[in-house]
Parts: structure tokens; C-alpha cells; sequence
């Protein structure tokens, strides 16, 4: 729970404190408590939620934190973010121009939230737009997944990086276990501390939770 109560749990799932009342994103349920209007945050829709609801401890957003979000889809766990991070800013990148319409309905009504159409793999591309963050969340279903954090992290001069790693992304036929072996091995070999590591088996097959700080 952050120190504002933007985050709370409740029958152990965990709900934010709606930045965009009486509005749902996907659908989700819309709570009263204490007079206060938060959103429930489903973990079968967003891997972060799955995180946190299989005892995930890393949660390195709060009130002013910013963020870019690599692979925001249609907005789905942004929103959430955008819920927490209210003060801050969550810069959201995504590939395909279908799923882009939907985020950007999203972002219109959430003024910290800035979507981007542009591919992770070339931060290159949105540097411009961007200003230096402090976390790089990512879902993203591309090769070379650990890569492409880190390159962002690097390039916006993030300390902390959150990754749902596809094992499946990576190749479809090795075991998950050795791609998040491979994963935790490539981020040791290009400096980043790994401060936690969770399967998501539960909600999403083969995927994993690797969050990472960047050493100074």
C-alpha cells in the first residue's frame, strides 16, 4: 500500500484510487470506499496485478513517479499505473496502430498519461518526446526482450526496470525456466542488480516478473 492509499487490497486483489472517476477502462468493477472511488485491478488482465496478488514486494511507483511503459496495448495496466503515479508521468509506447486507438481514448481523459506510437526496440525513435524517467516497465512480445529494457533504462537514465518476460517470445520451443536462467544472467553481464524474480504460472503460462536496478 503506497503512503496515500492510492493502492489498496481488498479479498486480496488489489484496487487504485481512480485518477478518472466513474470511468472504467475494460470493463473493470468500480468500488466506494470510504467515500472514495478506486478500480479494481484484475491479475487476469494485468501482469502487474498478478504480481502483486502472487506476493510480488518490488512497487517502485508513487504520487510523482515517471514512467515509460513499453508494449502499453490498449492501456489496461497504464491506467492503473497512471492511477498511482498521479502526480508524475506515464509515457506509454506502442507498436500496433489498431491497439493505439484504444490507448489513446485512454490517455485523453488522464492527463499524465502521453501515448506514443513507436517500436521499444528503438528508443531512439520517441527520445524526443520523452523526458528521463525512473522506471521502465515493459511487456512487450519481441525477441531479445532483457535487451530492450535495458536500452531504454539506459537511454532515460531509469533506476529501476520492471519486465514480464515471454519465455515463448524468446522461443517457443526451450524450456521457460532456461530463458529466465538466460534473462537473469543477461541483465548480471550488463550490470543490473536483480532485486526480485516471481513466476507468473499462475495467471499467464510461462511468463515471468524480473524487476532489476540499475547500479550506479
Amino acid at each position: 500500500m503506497t503512503d496515500d492509499e492510492r493502492v489498496i487490497f481488498s479479498g486480496g486483489r488489489p484496487m487504485t484510487l481512480s485518477a478518472d472517476p466513474g470511468k472504467r477502462v475494460y470493463g473493470e468493477r468500480l468500488v466506494n470506499v470510504s467515500g472514495k472511488e478506486y478500480r479494481e485491478w484484475s491479475p487476469n488482465r494485468s501482469k502487474l496485478s498478478a504480481y502483486l496478488c502472487l506476493g510480488g514486494v518490488q512497487f517502485p511507483f508513487s504520487r510523482d513517479t515517471c514512467v515509460l511503459y513499453l508494449g502499453a496495448a490498449s492501456g489496461t495496466t497504464a491506467s492503473h499505473i497512471s492511477d498511482v503515479a498521479i502526480d508524475g508521468t506515464v509515457y506509454c509506447v506502442e507498436l500496433s496502430h489498431r491497439t493505439f486507438r484504444d490507448l489513446v481514448r485512454v490517455c485523453e481523459t488522464r492527463s499524465n498519461m502521453v501515448p506514443l506510437l513507436g517500436d521499444a526496440s528503438a528508443p531512439e525513435d520517441y527520445r524526443f518526446a520523452v523526458e528521463n524517467v525512473d522506471v521502465v516497465y515493459q511487456d512487450v512480445a519481441q525477441k531479445g526482450q532483457t535487451d530492450i529494457l535495458i536500452n531504454n533504462m539506459e537511454c532515460f537514465s531509469a533506476r529501476y526496470g520492471m519486465i514480464s518476460v515471454k519465455a515463448r517470445s524468446e522461443d517457443v520451443t526451450a524450456n521457460p525456466e532456461k530463458i529466465f536462467k538466460k534473462a537473469c544472467e543477461r541483465f548480471a553481464d550488463r550490470g543490473l542488480k536483480i532485486i526480485d524474480f516471481l513466476s507468473l504460472e499462475r495467471y499467464e503460462k510461462a511468463h515471468a516478473m524480473i524487476v532489476v536496478e540499475m547500479m550506479p
